[in-house]
């Protein structure tokens, strides 16, 4: 079976992280699981509550391992995942000052290869599902990323700059994986 490498994009809302994946994944020959999370709340009309907040994260979980699965299925060497269970820990906790013991339990035992965190340095992109378009909210949930990656033993980078300097570093940090 085909050992595929994960590579996991996060950080704060309107960052890149999607177009990112999906053009990583075109330049790899591989594909990317999208963030459940939009298919939810537009399904929801955008409201949520804490115990949605489960249901998104197992349905993201579900998601990744189906992807993950064609992927290998596939022939594909890497992956690229929008949003794990440290984003979901993350949003919890922000929001509502607690988090599920199943997704802590999920974001202590994953298994990914690479982390990329998305700087808030770009314009913000007005959408109906973004909740926080003020720079100083931006500026402290990266931080908060930031500092939950410190405190594992995954390989991160920080990803920043315009779209395309976003690109050159991420694809960078994925070939350094690759080799």
């Amino acid at each position: 079976m085909t050992q595929i490498k994960k590579v996991v994009i996060i950080g704060p809302e309107s960052t890149g992280k999607s177009y990112l994946c999906e053009k990583l994944a075109l330049h790899y020959h591989s594909s990317w699981v999208p963030e459940y999370a939009r298919e939810y709340l537009y399904a929801v009309g955008g409201k949520y509550s804490y115990d949605d907040l489960l249901i998104i994260a197992k349905n993201q979980l579900d998601l990744e391992n189906k992807y993950t699965e064609d992927a290998i299925q596939k022939g594909h060497n890497t992956i690229f995942i929008d949003t794990d269970m440290f984003v979901m820990k993350v949003w919890c906790e922000y929001v509502y000052g607690k988090c599920h013991p199943w997704i802590n339990r999920q974001a202590q035992s994953q298994q990914y290869n690479l982390y990329l965190l998305c700087k808030p340095d770009i314009p913000w992109v007005k959408d109906t599902l973004r909740e926080y378009p003020d720079l100083e909210t931006r500026e402290k949930l990266f931080t908060i990323y930031q500092e939950t990656l410190s405190k594992q033993t995954v390989p991160w980078h920080i990803i920043s700059g315009n779209y395309d300097e976003r690109f050159a570093k991420a694809s960078s940090a994925v070939d350094a994986i690759l080799k």
